[in-house]
């Protein structure tokens, strides 16, 4: 991906090096374990986990903690990225008659204080709407690569990317409608909701590669079959699978890994955001 002389954002908000005070939850050390054991080998959604939990915690600087090399580049890798998001969603939503409101991005390590309780390393970046920021641990990289397979800087934008798109579904109240028609259905109903959430994401991260390529010829060779191969290593059933040998189609809360690269793929082929109605599509 060519992203060095690309624009910086200044929505970056740098919370690594600092340490997670205590944290009181709803629910005990036991079920914290569990879900969150449950959100990094089923694909569970994190925000259903962090909606759950009524946390409070503080962060604390650790003033002898630096960066390496590395890390600073991913950073600033991080920041082109959100850039162009916010670059491509302005101009989209401009052309729909609506306006884009950049979310500020978290970059955090260990375990990070959100609107929406604490978050953990172990759950993953997610989304929170409650303070419309993206919270990531820069060491998911790693786990994506060395874990689940899935290398390459163009992976590491489709992540960014698709929590970006959670943003876009809250301002358009997406989210709020999908929350809304949950309430009294069954956890197999309501996790189908959240499986076409999740998958316009993807579409939506898609979307904004067509877009960013089309204006800005960010795109390497290669770099869409590395998004691709990050959808289909991070789908559900592939998940499950590896993390207790069988699959359990009812609990998927993100799409199966086919679902994931088809409607990714989707978006970036089409680049048209009427293309990514996952509610409209059966």
């Amino acid at each position: 991906m060519r992203w060095k002389t690309g624009r910086r954002s200044s929505h970056i908000e740098d919370r690594r090096g600092r340490r997670a005070g205590p944290v009181a939850f709803k629910g005990g050390i036991g079920t914290i374990v569990l879900v969150l054991a449950a959100s990094y080998f089923l694909g569970i959604n994190p925000l259903d986990i962090l909606t759950m939990q009524t946390g409070t915690g503080t962060e604390v600087g650790q003033s002898d903690w630096q960066p390496s090399p590395e890390e600073e580049q991913m950073a600033d890798f991080v920041s082109v990225v959100l850039a162009d998001t916010e670059d491509t969603w302005k101009e989209i939503l401009r052309q729909a008659g609506r306006t884009y409101e950049e979310p500020d991005l978290v970059l955090y390590s260990g375990a990070v204080q959100s609107a929406c309780g604490m978050g953990s390393t172990a759950m993953g970046p997610f989304y929170c709407p409650g303070d419309r920021k993206v919270y990531i641990d820069l060491a998911f990289f790693e786990e994506l690569r060395r874990r689940h397979g899935a290398p390459g800087d163009f992976a590491q934008a489709y992540v960014i990317a698709h929590e970006v798109g959670h943003h876009v579904q809250n301002l358009l109240g997406i989210s709020d409608r999908v929350q809304s028609a949950q309430r009294g259905l069954g956890t197999a109903e309501a996790n189908a909701l959240s499986v076409k959430l999740e998958l316009q994401a993807d579409c939506y991260a898609g979307l904004w590669g067509n877009h960013a390529d089309r204006s800005r010829q960010v795109l390497e060779a290669g770099d869409v079959e590395e998004a691709l191969n990050a959808a289909s290593a991070i789908g559900d059933d592939r998940l499950q699978r590896q993390g207790s040998g069988y699959v359990v189609p009812e609990t998927f809360t993100h799409g199966t890994s086919q679902q994931r690269v088809e409607w990714f793929r989707r978006g970036i082929e089409r680049g048209d955001i009427g293309s990514c109605d996952t509610f409209g599509s059966g």
